[in-house]
């Protein structure tokens, strides 16, 4: 096995789940993340823990349920870990194993690189400044994101719980991404207006590449979308869904300084000096829209406000710990 995708599941493992003796760990992946899956129940089995390794077929969108064997046999374990082609975050089957008390991280997308480079992060730290952040988030009423592409937008989140993904999932029920370090919240339905363009990354698309999809918001949903052919792969993957799929369905604020901006979404989401803002579903985030897509745009270089007082400029985050 590969020493430092070893030593970065171990470090998934012990650190970020906080596994103890006596906890049983699933491991659910599919074909394409197969040497990561593996890897993960390896190292789980080394050290000492009763594991188990489940297979299935890529799922073809972010969001799409896994099959019901899987959703049941989530509910059944302490720890669950699922690198995965496709995101299974905001899904029901992982909502469920939730309120079992199943604590989850999932790796969406996940490469070999991605995660040796995401995981040697201080979590103590990141969880610090996430949980910072957080408790900034839920006294704030208007969050103001503007860029030098073009981007200002204002999104309504008085009252929304903040969602810290700070990598440390210790208590019952607990979860999120790995590699992690983000802050995010669901913007109230229909209360966000504005246009925000996507530069770095979008999820199902990848590292923009010096092209940008420019999406208009008006009363809580993406009214236009417009670029290039990257824009109009978009508009399809949202079009097959359904109006809802153009929800604002979150915004969300990166804290891990390790990460790269990759093409990776559950990379570039979480780098330090972005924000991202969702499409689609926002049910696992506090929100009340269940549709089976959520697609995260990564903006650079963001100026961000909460309320009247900035706390990022140009990228630069003023919040320290």
């Amino acid at each position: 096995m590969d020493k430092e995708l070893v030593r970065a599941s171990e470090i998934a493992i012990k650190d970020c789940m906080g596994a103890q003796p006596g906890e049983k760990i699933l491991v659910v992946s599919d074909v394409n993340k197969r040497e990561i899956g593996t890897t993960l129940f390896d190292t789980a089995v080394n050290l000492g823990f009763d594991a188990i390794y489940m297979e299935m077929q890529p799922g073809i969108i972010n969001g799409e349920e896994p099959p019901e064997v899987v959703a049941e046999l989530m509910k059944k374990y302490d720890v669950v870990l699922a690198p995965l082609t496709k995101s299974i975050t905001h899904t029901d089957a992982r909502r469920n194993a939730s309120k079992e008390g199943a604590r989850i991280a999932t790796f969406p997308g996940i490469t070999k690189d991605a995660m040796v480079r995401g995981l040697n992060a201080d979590y103590n730290k990141i969880a610090a400044l996430t949980l910072k952040l957080k408790a900034m988030m839920e006294e704030t009423k208007i969050i103001r994101v503007t860029a030098p592409n073009g981007t200002d937008i204002s999104m309504d989140i008085t009252g929304r719980t903040t969602i810290p993904s700070k990598g440390l999932f210790h208590k019952k029920g607990e979860s999120g991404n790995l590699p992690t370090g983000e802050a995010f919240a669901a913007p109230l339905e229909g209360k966000s207006n504005g246009v925000f363009v996507v530069d770095g990354s979008m999820a199902g698309i990848g590292v923009l590449d010096g092209e940008t999809i420019r999406i208009e918001v008006e009363d809580g949903y993406a009214t236009e979308i417009t670029g290039g052919e990257k824009a109009e792969i978009l508009r399809k993957m949202l079009d097959e869904v359904g109006k809802d799929a153009r929800n604002i369905a979150e915004i969300g604020i990166g804290t891990n300084d390790k990460v790269e901006l990759s093409g990776l979404l559950l990379e570039d989401e979480k780098k330090l000096g972005t924000i991202h803002i969702a499409l689609g579903n926002n049910v696992s985030m506090g929100g009340h829209v269940n549709v089976p897509i959520h697609l995260d745009g990564v903006v650079k270089n963001p100026s961000v406000y909460f309320d009247d007082k900035k706390i990022m400029e140009d990228g630069n985050l003023f919040v320290t710990v």
